[in-house]
């Protein structure tokens, strides 16, 4: 299975930080965030991985490279501007072929094992949902007793930035800049979208005070 990283966002909730380096090579622990994406995937047996670059795409290339050094293999897609998460994934389908992928937030921590996801069946996508954290009290989706997501319902957990998707939910869609979300509830409204309710460590380091709050925790851990 191929994995997807989204690192071509802008970065302004992280600001003054990413003035001049971009978010996913923001330390985290003494190494850059996306690195801990990367030596997660390569421990779950992943090994193709792309990942989509805009905003200072240079310095991310330059400071990852072939992505050897941590166990994978790195294709890029570049976008000369941000496409957003959809328009993003159907600009780098070439790249993901036509099999489920591991879809990546850039700018999440978890300690969730991507091993663990579901094969898709007949559904479009396998969300991975977290309870709500602070700053987003009222959730995302609705988590089923039968495992199904719903865009509607109580109650309401938040999509943990990461998914097994079906390359076929943007496929139709034409080039450029859109959204996944309204293509995600679409496919909730047909009924092929599930999910799984990760009860572990999750992060949304989406501000430099998370991002430095997550920085002290794992410094914690690692002793």
């Amino acid at each position: 299975m191929k994995a997807m990283i989204l690192a071509a966002g802008l970065g302004k909730r992280m600001r003054p930080l990413t003035d001049r380096c971009p978010k996913p090579l923001l330390p985290v622990a003494g190494k850059p965030l996306i690195v801990h994406h990367l030596e997660r995937l390569a421990s779950a047996g992943i090994r193709d991985v792309i990942v989509n670059v805009s905003y200072r795409a240079e310095q991310i290339v330059e400071a990852l490279g072939d992505g050897s050094a941590y166990g994978v293999s790195i294709a890029w897609s570049r976008e000369s501007t941000p496409l957003e998460t959809g328009g993003g994934i159907r600009q780098a389908l070439l790249l993901l072929g036509d099999a489920p992928f591991l879809l990546v937030n850039g700018d999440v921590w978890s300690d969730f094992d991507p091993a663990n996801l579901p094969p898709l069946g007949d559904d479009l996508a396998h969300l991975v949902l977290v309870d709500n954290p602070a700053h987003h009290p009222m959730g995302d989706f609705h988590l089923g007793a039968t495992g199904r997501v719903h865009a509607q319902g109580e109650p309401r957990l938040t999509y943990a930035g990461l998914g097994l998707l079906d390359p076929a939910l943007v496929a139709d869609q034409a080039p450029g800049e859109f959204p996944l979300a309204p293509l995600l509830r679409e496919a909730m409204h047909a009924g092929r979208v599930g999910g799984t309710h990760h009860c572990g460590r999750w992060v949304d380091v989406g501000t430099p005070e998370r991002l430095a709050e997550l920085d002290r925790e794992l410094c914690r851990r690692r002793g």
